[in-house]
């Protein structure tokens, strides 16, 4: 039930921002779920883990708990208008601590997905001049990195430092726009500009000699690998990380949609595309290692790296060293990676920004302000010194494996046993929707989901505890894998307990009548 002075329709909503269209937050949601993990993450996991075969897990999670999970974001945050603290409040004032979780979550990503960013930038000049020389893996971890491993020194590393301020600046002033004209606006032009630029990349990839035999790796299928249940821990774990969803993003911008929207389609388009790039990035990351493997005669388990940040920094610098018009093709291929980058950067900045507005009654300027600089701070503070690529390495994996899987896991158990509200916000999607949701959708999100999320974070758990995270010390591992953890959980609780400076109580809109149906 409504509580006293709610508007039916929407009077949560009132004074907040609104994308100017449909097209506008589809666009934006594509940008958000379009970034580093479609390029350097998907053909290296897809390849290790099947090759064509992995398809079919990776379709099966796509379908069971991507979409299902991120039709639940879109739910959440268009039948409660208000960022991840404000519409799990709204839930059940108990489920507030949940919403910080994952705003804190939204945070910790920001602070180090710019220092890739600031290397992305750094190899666009380096391409054109090939400057990593003979060695690619000694120029990356040592001339530019000076990497020192686990060993903290607090050396700051000059050629990522002013790269990552320059990166955090230009993140400041698209915050300070706006949802319209900052987000939405970006994301108009980059997104267009990033289908053009990679597919460039990808066409030529295709007519470099070895192509053929790249593309014979990555589609080929071991269908005894569908009998491995790592598989398809993996597929899930790639349509997580890959689709941004359960951690903020996709609630908040959800949020910002007009009350007459058409929420369940714009979800399925947002998906498919985010899948379809990252079949196009595997086509073209490993049509461009089949031309790496003929030129040197060798395997493709004998390349250097297959994905994250050897695949686009060691791997491919090799690669544009030995290839006709290497120059060009390695501007084109680390302009997309920053372009993606950066769509997603500014969409995981608005889930802590959105959060402090409605919490503390601040302005978006204000909000902008504590949020990226903030962020700025920790960011250049850990990630631009001789023991970032550790740190980054470490806290990026104990986040996704652990932040982003249990936040998904607990917010499919609350809004199911805690607050029972699926049928409710089921009733919600079809009236705002011209694609019905039935009870499918209710069966994944109650029974499916939590099912193979608590499996994920069991094997994750039993892994991290017979043997520390890429052989790191275990000491290094408690304090920045661990302890980041303990410290998302600690600050979510906290910031729960703080009064609310707006109300938010009072505000929850009349739930629609299940027969309520969108009007064009």
């Amino acid at each position: 039930m409504a509580h006293k002075g709610a508007a039916k329709g929407g009077g949560v909503a009132e004074g907040r921002e609104q994308w100017s269209s449909q097209y506008g937050f589809l666009l934006a949601a594509i940008g958000s779920a379009v970034g580093l993990g479609n390029i350097w993450r998907f053909p290296g996991v897809a390849y290790e883990n099947g090759g064509g075969a992995f398809l079919v897990p990776y379709l099966v999670a796509l379908l069971t708990a991507g979409i299902p999970i991120l039709l639940l974001d879109y739910s959440l945050g268009h039948r409660y208008r208000g960022s991840a603290p404000a519409a799990f409040r709204r839930l059940g004032r108990r489920f507030e601590a949940l919403g910080w979780f994952q705003v804190a979550v939204a945070f910790v990503i920001a602070t180090y997905y710019t220092v890739i960013l600031a290397w992305s930038v750094r190899y666009v000049g380096f391409s054109v001049t090939e400057a990593w020389g003979e060695d690619p893996a000694g120029f990356f971890t040592g001339d530019f990195l000076q990497d020192a491993g686990a060993t903290v020194t607090g050396d700051v590393v000059g050629g990522i430092f002013w790269p990552m301020v320059g990166l955090w600046v230009v993140a400041l002033v698209v915050m300070l726009l706006g949802v319209r004209r900052g987000l939405e606006a970006v994301n108009k032009v980059a997104m267009p500009l990033l289908v053009v630029l990679f597919g460039a990349l990808v066409v030529r990839a295709l007519f470099l000699p070895g192509a053929l035999s790249g593309l014979d790796a990555f589609f080929t299928p071991n269908w005894s690998a569908l009998l491995d249940g790592s598989v398809w821990l993996a597929a899930y774990g790639q349509i997580f990380f890959s689709l941004s969803i359960a951690f903020g993003i996709m609630l908040t911008y959800a949020s910002y949609l007009p009350r007459r929207s058409n929420l369940a389609p714009t979800g399925l388009v947002a998906a498919f595309a985010n899948s379809s790039f990252e079949l196009l990035a595997g086509i073209g990351v490993f049509a461009t290692l089949g031309f790496m493997a003929v030129a040197q005669g060798v395997g493709f388990e004998e390349l250097p790296g297959l994905t994250g940040p050897i695949l686009s920094f060691v791997t491919f610098p090799e690669i544009i060293s030995s290839m006709p018009g290497g120059p060009l093709f390695g501007v084109l291929f680390f302009l997309s990676l920053t372009l993606a980058g950066f769509t997603s950067l500014i969409s995981i900045l608005q889930v802590p920004s959105a959060a402090l507005q409605e919490k503390f009654a601040l302005s978006r300027r204000a909000a902008t302000l504590v949020v990226v600089g903030g962020a700025a701070v920790l960011s250049v503070a850990l990630y631009s010194t001789t023991s970032g690529l550790a740190v980054l390495d470490t806290v990026d994996y104990y986040v996704n494996n652990f932040g982003v899987v249990i936040s998904a896991l607990l917010m499919a158990l609350l809004v199911t046993y805690g607050a029972r509200k699926l049928p409710e916000l089921n009733a919600h999607l079809n009236a705002f929707s011209t694609v019905r949701i039935g009870l499918w959708w209710r069966v994944l999100i109650a029974v499916v989901a939590p099912v193979l999320l608590a499996l994920m974070v069991a094997t994750a758990f039993v892994d991290r505890l017979s043997e520390p995270y890429s052989g790191y010390p275990w000491t290094f591992i408690t304090i920045a894998g661990w302890g980041t953890l303990a410290l998302i959980a600690v600050v979510a609780v906290v910031l729960s307990l703080v009064r609310w400076r707006r109300p938010v109580d009072d505000l929850i809109p009349e739930p629609v009548d299940v027969d309520e149906r969108r009007t064009r």
